[in-house]
């Protein structure tokens, strides 16, 4: 009996423009199968309805899945006047109609009580869990969903462009969490009126934008997976933040074994009581903390 491959070890970020109409575990399950990688896994869901940007983490990149995940996001939406679906969004059914289509003036006005922290309530049509089940199957089903408000952060909204067809565009940044769909639906009834979201994209995740993604029609005509390779950006990417922390390659191997350094060997006087990515030649090894006694790994890097 021939012997099952589990896949490669493959390292790195693949950042997918994510197409209208598929899931980002579909996007997941479809490029591990493309790489032959034997882990990966996204940063940030994305609704079949929503575009944009999608990081896709492989191998060690896993790790730090969280890093991207709790990072700012920014969006763009196109917002329909006049309507509420089920969903908050087009794909849904239209549950109640409003004649009244905001001005730029009105708009413009409330955008600021829509700015900082804010309490919002998620469309019904979810992937939060209700006593273990997503909110979306319980309202497909036709069970009433009550899900409780949440706090959220919106560090910026602007109107981009008034439409036609009763339409406009807003930008937004925000934090993990944000619910677009609920912020569109809560913008137009403070205008008073009603409206879902017509087009949504997001636009950044993390540190990843979209001039770092690759169309999944574009990957498709790639045949051989090391050519698909010089699509993964390194693991470092998604740390341009974060501090970098230059080691020996036995310190690194050290690292990588979980044990910490003596910062006496380095210059950490603008590190004590942070956070730094140790690298040896380019390639980390390690997320660490620093304080006056010791450099103590967080997160190591086998590759």
């Amino acid at each position: 009996m021939a012997r099952h491959k589990k896949g490669e070890d493959i390292n790195g970020w693949l950042i997918v423009d994510k197409p209208r109409g598929i899931g980002s575990t579909d996007v997941v399950n479809m490029t591990r199968r493309m790489f032959k990688a034997k882990k990966n896994g996204h940063a940030g869901t994305l609704d079949p309805f929503a575009t944009g940007v999608l990081p896709v983490a492989f191998g060690e990149a896993t790790k730090l899945l969280p890093l991207v995940t709790d990072g700012r996001k920014e969006y763009e939406f196109v917002l329909q006047w006049g309507a509420e679906t089920n969903t908050g969004d087009s794909e849904g059914e239209i549950v109640s109609r409003c004649e009244k289509v905001p001005c730029r003036k009105d708009i413009l006005a409330v955008l600021p009580q829509f700015i900082g922290e804010i309490t919002q309530v998620p469309p019904a049509f979810s992937a939060i869990k209700i006593n273990g089940q997503r909110a979306y199957d319980l309202a497909r089903r036709g069970e009433d969903v009550a899900i409780p408000e949440r706090k959220v952060e919106v560090y910026s909204l602007e109107l981009l462009e008034e439409l036609p067809d009763r339409q406009a565009k807003f930008r937004v940044m925000c934090s993990k969490g944000t619910y677009v769909r609920a912020l569109g639906r809560d913008l137009a009834r403070k205008l008073g009126t009603l409206g879902y979201l017509q087009e949504l994209r997001r636009t950044k995740c993390g540190k990843f934008s979209l001039e770092d993604t690759i169309l999944l029609e574009n990957l498709k005509k790639v045949v051989h997976t090391d050519a698909l390779k010089e699509f993964l950006l390194p693991l470092i990417t998604s740390l341009r933040d974060i501090a970098v922390l230059a080691v020996s390659e036995a310190d690194a191997a050290r690292l990588r074994l979980g044990q910490g350094l003596s910062p006496k060997n380095y210059d950490i006087d603008n590190l004590t009581g942070k956070q730094a990515v140790a690298v040896f030649e380019g390639s980390p090894a390690a997320i660490v903390r620093i304080d006056e006694r010791k450099i103590s790994p967080v997160r190591v890097f086998n590759c």
